[in-house]
């Protein structure tokens, strides 16, 4: 097991050693509330977008559904004729400058992984930067857009934002609830009460603070074809393998479970580089993977490798409450 799986193992299954790290939590503490306490009193430059700007992020570590959530939000603003951009980091990519313009047929080396499922997913324009006040800029100075979304961005606290929407792993919740490293919180719990709401992913229902959502896998699709099948393409009990570079990869591999099919495991960490070599596994199977992984391995896919494409499905309390949001954000014109 690796240094980073065990050390999530600790932050949510627990660890006495963990109590060794709680004078370096002290320490990231201090400098997070005081990073935010600077954004609240206005000092430093932040920058105000003229169009809304919604943050999807969270406050931990690991995969919480962000961008399965993001492309539901992209395609339902869609749906009322709204121009819908994306920021984001670009965690891991290498373009040849910043800020940079993701396009479908870039790599996810020179886009990021994310990135690249979005624009290629929905076609928005999507800009990355690690400042995601530069990417906002430029995307605006491209494009006539009528709100923005950035891909995480909870502490970048130089954007200045309209709505910070919090996504938790409803199993997994927050862990020992403590910051890092003794946990794997990025900022105090406390941060929740001043967010303006909470989706838990993997709920039933929605609970007293905070909405429920699920990921509902919808079809098969080959890499290299582009075929699309329904799931009763492999029978109940097919054996296959499993990959999954994500924050969360047992959620890929428990959804895999419950459609009736045995997946060998087998998880990378999360925006893994992929080759030949690297999933050439015996014996021979078919291959599954994440949306996610699939960007960056369509150029040498074999014939019977597969991703699983997902969907979020927010509750309904949910996108009454998001659209009423809209509606508060955005001029009377641009809503139907």
């Amino acid at each position: 097991m690796a240094m980073s799986d065990r050390l999530l193992a600790a932050w949510y299954q627990g660890h006495p050693a963990l109590a060794l790290l709680r004078p370096l939590e002290s320490v990231y503490r201090r400098v997070v509330v005081k990073k935010r306490q600077r954004f609240l009193d206005g000092e430093g430059e932040i920058y105000q977008p003229p169009v809304p700007l919604i943050v999807v992020g969270n406050i931990t570590v690991g995969g919480t559904g962000k961008t399965p959530m993001i492309l539901w939000m992209i395609e339902h603003c869609q749906r009322s004729g709204l121009r819908v951009g994306v920021v984001s980091r670009g965690y891991g990519a290498k373009p040849p400058q910043l800020p940079w313009r993701v396009e479908a047929d870039q790599s996810a080396d020179i886009a990021g992984d994310e990135p690249l499922l979005i624009v290629q997913r929905t076609g928005v324009p999507v800009m990355i930067d690690p400042d995601r006040s530069s990417a906002v800029k430029a995307l605006l100075a491209n494009e006539p857009l009528d709100l923005i979304l950035s891909d995480d961005g909870m502490q970048h606290y130089r954007l200045a934002r309209d709505l910070e929407l919090v996504l938790i792993d409803a199993v997994r919740g927050l862990g020992n609830k403590r910051c890092l490293p003794a946990g794997p919180l990025r900022e105090p719990i406390e941060r929740l009460q001043s967010v303006d709401a909470v989706l838990y992913n993997g709920a039933a229902n929605d609970r007293d603070d905070g909405f429920a959502f699920q990921l509902q896998p919808t079809a098969l699709i080959n890499l290299k074809t582009g075929e699309r099948r329904p799931f009763d393409h492999f029978p109940a009990g097919q054996t296959l393998h499993a990959v999954a570079g994500i924050g969360n990869p047992q959620r890929f591999f428990k959804t895999l479970e419950t459609l009736h099919w045995q997946p060998v495991p087998h998880a990378f960490a999360d925006h893994a580089e992929y080759s030949v070599q690297a999933l050439n596994f015996t014996p021979s199977l078919p291959l599954v993977m994440t949306e996610k992984d699939a960007v960056k391995c369509r150029a040498f896919a074999a014939a019977d490798w597969w991703y699983l494409a997902v969907d979020a499905v927010p509750s309904p309390a949910f996108v009454a409450w998001f659209d009423t949001q809209l509606i508060r954000l955005l001029p009377a014109r641009l809503l139907p």
